[in-house]
């Protein structure tokens, strides 16, 4: 706090203290938060005075401008802040500035101009090749009952094997996998439809939970049950992935959907046309209207089988 009181006049530092103050107080933030908010500001404040010479005083934060704010998060961009560290800065100079604006001392404007950078998409990390395929196999499972076993297993393999969200899995019907089926035909977000390929294991560890089901399924019943009967639910499988994490020695980073990452990371990295992914994924950027019944299933099924780690 005492650096802050070089570049800062009294009635700006009473004023800031009177912001955390309410924050803590009224609005009930952790104290990480308002520990992380001052420091935001205590920088800012460094900054623009290093900029006008000076102790840092209302008027100065009155004459504020776009740029001035956007100077400063390409400086804290230059010493290594990340997207999501520079968009709390943003939120808590702005809070400031509210605070302020509401006393009528400053205009927050210029402030509410200034966009947020843009954070980027986490998404997670695949597995190896080795424990993906551990994981989708017979041998990776933990689950005391056999049926069970078997079930998480063909579930998981449609995750690697065939790219399929965790959604799209659970939502099979038993008509939907025909006996000695290559292709799926997957209707995923949107209503979009597209066509996946089948692994051979993947078919065998269907038929595998098949035979081991003790819930007798009619036509257009859903594919995977749960232990009663009914629908199995995703958190039954991302709670089966949790323990597997933890018995196979996987990272925190293994999930269900991280399957689906390394069906496409793995057939990327093997010389998979990036074009044929993106349809086997069913990726929004995509044409939203394309049904994919068209596309011709020979090419992708020849690009599956000369790249995906378990068509061999």
């Amino acid at each position: 706090m005492n650096e802050i009181l070089i570049f800062a006049d009294e009635r700006v530092l009473a004023e800031r203290q009177s912001w955390l103050g309410a924050l803590g107080d009224e609005r009930r933030l952790s104290a990480l938060t308002l520990d992380a908010y001052e420091r935001d500001t205590r920088q800012f404040l460094l900054f623009l005075a290093a900029h006008a010479g000076g102790p840092v005083k209302l008027a100065d934060l009155r004459e504020l401008r776009p740029a001035d704010l956007r100077a400063f998060l390409a400086s804290r961009r230059k010493n290594g802040a990340g997207a999501r560290t520079l968009g709390r800065g943003l939120a808590g100079l702005r809070s400031f500035l509210r605070h302020l604006e509401k006393k009528d001392l400053v205009n927050a404007a210029g402030a509410r101009a200034v966009r947020s950078p843009k954070q980027g998409r986490s998404l997670p990390k695949p597995l190896s090749a080795p424990q993906a395929v551990r994981v989708a196999s017979d041998e990776g499972q933990l689950a005391e009952e056999p049926w069970i076993a078997a079930r998480n297993a063909a579930v998981l393999s449609l995750l690697y094997g065939s790219g399929l969200r965790i959604s799209e899995a659970l939502a099979l019907t038993t008509t939907d996998i025909p006996a000695g089926a290559r292709i799926l035909r997957i209707t995923g977000k949107g209503g979009k439809t597209r066509i996946v390929p089948l692994l051979d294991a993947s078919l065998e560890a269907i038929q595998a939970y098949l035979r081991l089901c003790p819930h007798v399924s009619g036509p257009d019943a859903p594919l995977f049950r749960g232990a009663r009967g009914g629908p199995l639910q995703p958190a039954i499988i991302q709670r089966e992935m949790r323990t597997m994490r933890a018995a196979l020695g996987l990272p925190e980073t293994a999930t269900p959907h991280a399957l689906r990452h390394s069906f496409a990371t793995h057939l990327l990295s093997a010389g998979g046309d990036l074009r044929a992914i993106q349809e086997l994924l069913g990726h929004s950027s995509l044409s939203t209207t394309q049904v994919y019944t068209g596309v011709d299933a020979a090419r992708l099924l020849d690009i599956y089988d000369r790249a995906h780690p378990r068509a061999g």
